[in-house]
C-alpha cells in the first residue's frame, strides 16, 4: 500500500479499531512503516466499552493514533450531508477522508461503502484484513499469527472471504 517516499494517512473507523483491540493488535498501527492513522473525535466517542476505551486511550497517548476533528467548512458541510444517511463516526471518517485526500479504514458495507467509493474511490478504502496483510508484508506479524487473528475475529462475527492470509501473499 505505501511506498518508501510517501506516508499514507488513514482515517480510522470504530469497527477497524474494535477488531484490532479484540485481537490485541491496536499497537500495530504504530508499527506500520509509511502510515499515519487518524481517528475522528466522533469515532472516539463511539468506543464505549471500558476495556476498548482504555486500549484506545493508550493508543492515543502512545502516539500511534492521532485524534482529529471535522473543522473546515468543506468537511463540516459534507459531514452534515452524510449524517442524513449514516452514523456520526462513519460520516466524520468519510468527510475527513474526502476533504483531506486520505485513505479510510472501515469494514462497513452497503450504503457507507457505496458512498465511500463515490467520494474517494475503491483504492483508498482499507479493511481490517488489509491492515493485517500489510503487517505481514512488513514482517510485523506472521501468516500463522494473522490466521489466528482471523479465527478470533470470525468468532466475533467478522469473517474474511478467504481461507488463509497465505492465499493473499
Amino acid at each position: 500500500m505505501a511506498t518508501n517516499a510517501e506516508t499514507v494517512v488513514v482515517v480510522t473507523d470504530a469497527n477497524v479499531l474494535i477488531n484490532l483491540i479484540r485481537i490485541g493488535q491496536l499497537p500495530l498501527l504504530g508499527q506500520l512503516d509509511g502510515y499515519r492513522f487518524l481517528v475522528p473525535a466522533e469515532v472516539v466517542n463511539e468506543i464505549t466499552e471500558p476495556d476498548q476505551r482504555e486500549a484506545l486511550s493508550g493508543a492515543l497517548a502512545g502516539g500511534f493514533l492521532e485524534q482529529v476533528v471535522v473543522d473546515t467548512m468543506e468537511s463540516l458541510q459534507l459531514f452534515a450531508d452524510l449524517r442524513d444517511v449514516m452514523g456520526m463516526g462513519e460520516a466524520a471518517c468519510l468527510a475527513l477522508a474526502a476533504t483531506r485526500g486520505c485513505h479510510i479504514a472501515s469494514d462497513e458495507k452497503k450504503r457507507f461503502r457505496r458512498r465511500a467509493v463515490e467520494l474517494i474511490g475503491e483504492e483508498r478504502i482499507v479493511r481490517t484484513e488489509g491492515l493485517l496483510l500489510e503487517a505481514i508484508r512488513q514482517g510485523r506479524i506472521s501468516v500463522v499469527e494473522a490466521d489466528g487473528f482471523k479465527a478470533v475475529l470470525a468468532a466475533n462475527r467478522y469473517s474474511m472471504p478467504f481461507q488463509s492470509f497465505a492465499d493473499l501473499m
